[in-house]
């Protein structure tokens, strides 16, 4: 690809200078986790909290919060990590323990959940060393720095990633951050802010990405389409080549972002991906938005968005720019509620709020900064929210009988992780002496099908052995996150008949490990 070669040198060289000029990183205002809650679609899904109402650690090293995360009684203690000083290669080592899974020369947060690393005091630099989040959950990152991570050259980390998840992630908040890196592919960088295999549920707000060839993708091919549920706003992206983001499937919501200097494109809706892009600020750019690189079509509704001396270039077998008078080609129903700036005062509010060492301040919905009220820290299971439309939620368990046809057998199955020697396939195998457990006391299993499906009971069984464990759940429409249902305990549910291709059933609260043995689904 072409790029603005100059201008990115220019960019990395002055921070460069600066670091060397005084030795040290750019002071920060202190911060805590104690800030407003996630927005987007961090909210649904049970919510995302992070470590909040766990014990509070001070981290100046990679290792130490390696060894933050090694030292909890579980994978999935809640705790909130204060990270101060420059995380690097020397200083970041692996750590042993039973409720971690670290490596060298990368954060690794691996088959955990109920985490929060916060950048505090004179700030967080995470130099040359990227964030790997896999098979995790409730995640919250915030007020960090992460910059020039490789993937090739050295040194190398968490494949050139900045911030990457993979692997069955769910529910990640990435707030007030700075991702940036010294060029593209060719030197050796990849992505700022990549997701891919079966994540879902994550914001990125209030955060700048800039001086990289790609900005971040969601998919890692076109046959890696489980991915979904993603929302970015009051985002800066700056001297950014392409991938603002690349969307390949699923749902994103891209909204109150300030686009500057998109040198080859930007938000790139391909292989059935559904965007709503909202009152955004797209500025000195190029073919800001529609499918490229593809004959697989995406799609895109658009309103309130500005356009301020964006070229488009002429629609080809794989290219179709959505410009120069860009309209919608699809609806997408969001099922979270927001407040959105006016376009026109998107840049200076990004100016002024998106990136670290901001002070964590946020957008009031009518272009004025404010400092958000802190919020009391949420029990480690997060209290569910009620997107429209909400079925009936019965609290006490009908019987677990149920007549008609059970349509999960046959159909597929995904989850947010399992158990050593447990199989999402049990729960739709018709065997009762076959079970799925999440890794921990709280997950989701989900039952799909290859067309939509007509569903309005549900019915789960326990193991043997495990009758009782499971405590508060929820039922979801996976394809627009929107609650069906909600109670305690295992058994049938009935809620309003809907059309869907893939329901999830989640566990937010156990008493210990759940065994969920069938996850039964009929139409009536």
């Amino acid at each position: 690809m072409k790029r603005r070669v100059a201008r990115r040198l220019q960019a990395a060289l002055a921070t460069l200078a600066l670091a060397a000029a005084t030795g040290a990183v750019l002071s920060a205002p202190e911060a805590t986790a104690a800030t407003a809650g996630a927005t987007g679609y961090a909210t649904q899904n049970g919510g995302t909290t992070g470590g909040a109402g766990g014990q509070t650690v001070r981290a100046t090293t990679g290792t130490a919060i390696h060894a933050a995360l090694c030292g909890r009684a579980t994978s999935s203690t809640p705790i909130v990590i204060e990270v101060e000083g420059t995380i690097d290669h020397g200083n970041t080592s692996q750590v042993s323990g039973g409720s971690c899974s670290t490596a060298a020369g990368v954060i690794e947060l691996k088959q955990i959940s109920n985490v929060t690393i916060v950048g505090v005091g004179s700030g967080a630099v995470f130099d040359q060393l990227g964030i790997h989040i896999r098979a995790a959950s409730n995640i919250v990152v915030q007020n960090v720095t992460v910059r020039n991570v490789k993937k090739s050259g050295s040194p190398t980390s968490n494949g050139g990633d900045a911030i990457g998840m993979e692997s069955d992630v769910r529910n990640v908040w990435v707030d007030h951050v700075t991702l940036e890196a010294s060029g593209g592919e060719s030197e050796g960088f990849d992505g700022l802010f990549d997701m891919k295999d079966n994540t879902q549920y994550v914001t990125l707000s209030y955060s700048v990405l800039r001086n990289s060839g790609r900005g971040g993708l969601v998919g890692s091919s076109e046959s890696d389409l489980s991915n979904s549920f993603i929302t970015y706003h009051h985002n800066l992206y700056e001297n950014i080549d392409s991938r603002a983001p690349l969307l390949r499937g699923g749902t994103a919501h891209i909204y109150n972002n300030h686009y500057v200097s998109l040198n080859e494109s930007g938000i790139n809706s391909r292989a059935g991906a559904r965007a709503k892009v909202d009152n955004n600020y797209f500025e000195d750019s190029k073919d800001v938005l529609g499918t490229f690189y593809t004959d697989a079509a995406g799609y895109w509704q658009v309103s309130g968005n500005i356009f301020d001396n964006v070229t488009w270039s002429s629609p080809g077998t794989e290219n179709n720019p959505a410009g120069p008078d860009p309209q919608s080609n699809t609806t997408v129903a969001i099922p979270y509620a927001y407040t959105l700036d006016a376009a026109s005062c998107v840049p200076s509010v990004a100016s002024r709020t998106a990136g670290a060492g901001k002070g964590l301040q946020v957008s009031d919905g009518a272009c004025s900064p404010q400092t958000p009220t802190p919020t009391t820290p949420a029990p480690t299971t997060p209290t569910p929210t009620t997107p429209t439309p909400t079925a009936s939620t019965p609290t006490t368990p009908a019987p677990t009988q149920s007549s008609g046809t059970n349509l999960s057998i046959g159909a597929g199955s995904d989850g947010s992780g399992k158990a050593d020697g447990t199989s999402y396939g049990n729960v739709r195998d018709g065997d009762p002496s076959t079970y799925w457990s999440p890794a921990g006391t709280t997950g989701s299993v989900s039952i799909k099908w290859g067309s939509p499906t007509a569903v309005s009971r549900v019915v789960v069984k326990e193991a043997a052995g495990a009758t009782g464990r499971i405590g508060a759940w929820r039922l979801l429409d996976a394809d627009t996150g929107a609650v069906l249902s909600s109670g305690s305990g295992a058994g049938g549910v009935t809620f309003a008949r809907t059309t869907l291709s893939k329901i999830t059933f989640e566990i937010t609260g156990a008493s210990a490990t759940p065994r969920v043995a069938e996850f039964e689904t009929y139409a009536g």
